[in-house]
C-alpha cells in the first residue's frame, strides 16, 4: 500500500528542515574559518568576500595544537583500549556465568550513569593529590590520571552494553567451542569476540568520543604539558582579542578523526547499539 502524498511531502519538508538545522552551523564554521580575522570580527556575511586558508596554517603556531592533539590521541586511545578490554572480560563473566550478586552488579553498573560528572570532580582531585603526596605517583596533571578518570564513566556503560550484546550470542557456540577443546578464554577470543564485533566497535567508538571531547575533567586534571584539545582551544582567546577564524579552523581539524571514524564504523555502531539496547 503506497503512502499518502501528504505524508511524503511532510516527510520531505521535515527532512529538509532537519538537514538545514544540522548543516547551517557547519557552513558558518567553514566559511568563518576561511575569512581573515577582520571579516570574522565584523558583520557576518553569508558569502565571504575574501577567502584565505591562512587560518589553517596559523592554528599550529598560535597555540601548540600539535601537542594538544597528541595528548588527546594518547588519552582517548588508552581510555578506549582499557575500557574495551576490561568490559569484554567483565561482560563475558556476567553473561556466561551465574554467581551470587550477579543482578546487583548489573544494576550497580547501570546506576552509575545517573550521577553527573561534576559530582566526582572534587573527590577524584583530592584522591589524586593524596596519592601523589603519599606514594610519589603523579596522577594529577598526568595522562595516566586522566585515563583513569575517563574510565570511571565510560567503563560502566561499556560493561552494561556488552553484557546485553553477549547475551544475544547463542550459548550453543560456547558448547561447540568446548567440544573442539577450547577453554573459557579460547571460547571467548575464538567464538564470542568475533561474533560480537559490532558491539565491541560501538563500545570503542563511545569510549573514544567521550574521552576526545571531554572538557570538565580535562580542564582540572591537566597542566600545560598534558592539556588536551578540548581545553587547548581556549588558547585562541586572549585578553585583547579572540581569533575566531582560527577557532573555527581548529574546531574543524580536531573533529576530523571522530567524524571519519564514525563514518567508517557507522554500520557496526548502529548494529551494536541496537543489539545492546534490546537486551
Amino acid at each position: 500500500m503506497a503512502a499518502p502524498r501528504s505524508f511524503l511531502w511532510s516527510r520531505r519538508i521535515f527532512l529538509t528542515l532537519l538537514a538545514g538545522f544540522v548543516l547551517l552551523p557547519v557552513y558558518v564554521m567553514v566559511s568563518s574559518s576561511l575569512k581573515p580575522l577582520q571579516d570574522v570580527s565584523g558583520a557576518f556575511r553569508w558569502i565571504p568576500s575574501d577567502l584565505t586558508v591562512r587560518p589553517y596554517f596559523d592554528i599550529w603556531q598560535t597555540v601548540p595544537l600539535a601537542d594538544y592533539f597528541m595528548n588527546s590521541l594518547i588519552v582517548a586511545g588508552a581510555a578506549t583500549v582499557c575500557s574495551v578490554t576490561i568490559a569484554v572480560f567483565a561482560a563475558y563473566a556476567v553473561s556466561r556465568h551465574s554467581f551470587r550478586g550477579r543482578r546487583l552488579f548489573t544494576v550497580t553498573v547501570l546506576s552509575t550513569q545517573m550521577f553527573p560528572g561534576i559530582l566526582f570532580l572534587l573527590p577524584l582531585f583530592l584522591i589524586y593529590v593524596n596519592i601523589g603526596n603519599a606514594t610519589g605517583i603523579a596522577l594529577f596533571g598526568s595522562r595516566g590520571g586522566l585515563v583513569l578518570t575517563y574510565l570511571t564513566f565510560s567503563l560502566p556503560f561499556s560493561v552494561w552494553m556488552l553484557i546485553g550484546y553477549f547475551e544475544s550470542v547463542p550459548r550453543d557456540l560456547d558448547e561447540a567451542a568446548k567440544v573442539d577443546g577450547c577453554g573459557p578464554f579460547g571460547a571467548l577470543f575464538r567464538v564470542i569476540v568475533p561474533a560480537a564485533v559490532p558491539g565491541i566497535v560501538a563500545v570503542a567508538v563511545y569510549a573514544f568520543m567521550t574521552a576526545w571531547g571531554e572538557v570538565l575533567f580535562a580542564s582540572v586534571m591537566t597542566n600545560d604539558t598534558t592539556r588536551t584539545l578540548a581545553v587547548g582551544l581556549q588558547g585562541y582567546s586572549t585578553q585583547n582579542d579572540v581569533y575566531w577564524n582560527q577557532v573555527m579552523a581548529a574546531s574543524l581539524v580536531v573533529s576530523l578523526p571522530v567524524v571519519a571514524g564514525f563514518l567508517l564504523l557507522q554500520r557496526y555502531l548502529v548494529t551494536g547499539l541496537t543489539a545492546g539496547a534490546v537486551k
